[in-house]
C-alpha cells in the first residue's frame, strides 16, 4: 500500500518536485496528497497546483492567532497521514505537531549536521559559511525532527570533498545533487518499512 505524504515547502521545492517525478515513475511507493506552505506565490505551489496536489496555505497573514497551530494540525489530521516531508520549509513547526507526528516528520538540510545546523543555517547562508571556512568537504544529511532547530536523530548523512577553489554556487550546485540523491533513499526506505528504532535512534534493516 502506498504510503501517504504531506510535504511542507516555502521556495522553489526542488526537493519535492523531485520526488514527485519518482512516484511518476514508479521509483517510490507513495503519494503525496497535500502541499503546506507559508507562501502562496512561491514555485512549490505553483508545481503542486500544475500536479493536481492539494494545497494549504498556512501564515499569519490567514490565522493570525493560531500560535500553537491547531488549525495547520486539524489539516493534517483529516489526510490520516503516514510521513511528512519538510523541503525547504521556513517555518518552525509547534512542539505540539512534532509530538503527535514523533518519528514521522523528515527534514532535508544543506550540511553535514551538527555542523552549520541550527536558527539562521538555511540555504546559501550555509554554503557561505563552508566557503568562508575554508572547509574540505560539506554534504547534506536526512534526519527526524525534533523541537529544536537541525537537531533530530540523523538518519542519512553524503559527504563531498569541495576544492580549494571551489564557488559558494558550486558548493549549493552539488550539494543540491546530494540531497536529491539522500531524500529519496530515505524515503524509499521508509515506504518499504526498512527503519526501525533503537534507543531513539533510527536504524536501517539489512
Amino acid at each position: 500500500m502506498n504510503k501517504r505524504i504531506v510535504v511542507f515547502a516555502s521556495g522553489s521545492g526542488s526537493n519535492f518536485k523531485n520526488i514527485v517525478n519518482k512516484i511518476k515513475l514508479h521509483k517510490l511507493s507513495a503519494k503525496i496528497y497535500l502541499l503546506v506552505s507559508n507562501n502562496p506565490n512561491c514555485e512549490a505551489v505553483n508545481f503542486a497546483k500544475r500536479n493536481g496536489i492539494d494545497i494549504f496555505i498556512y501564515n499569519s497573514k490567514r490565522f493570525p492567532n493560531d500560535k500553537s497551530q491547531i488549525y495547520l494540525s486539524e489539516k493534517l489530521i483529516s489526510y490520516n497521514l503516514d510521513l511528512i516531508l519538510l523541503a525547504g520549509y521556513m517555518k518552525k513547526i509547534s512542539t505540539s505537531i512534532v509530538n503527535k507526528y514523533k518519528n514521522k516528520i523528515l527534514n532535508i538540510h544543506p550540511s553535514l549536521l551538527p555542523l552549520y545546523g541550527g536558527k539562521g543555517f538555511y540555504g546559501l547562508k550555509v554554503h557561505n559559511e563552508v566557503h568562508k571556512n575554508n572547509e574540505e568537504e560539506s554534504g547534506a544529511t536526512v534526519h527526524f525532527i525534533d523541537s529544536n532547530y537541525d537537531t533530530g536523530p540523523i538518519l542519512i548523512q553524503k559527504k563531498i570533498k569541495l576544492e580549494a577553489d571551489i564557488s559558494v554556487q558550486d558548493i549549493a550546485d552539488r550539494v543540491l545533487k546530494v540531497e536529491h540523491e539522500i531524500y529519496f533513499k530515505a524515503l524509499k526506505l521508509f515506504c518499504h518499512n526498512k527503519i526501525f528504532w533503537k534507543n531513539n535512534k533510527p536504524l536501517i534493516k539489512g
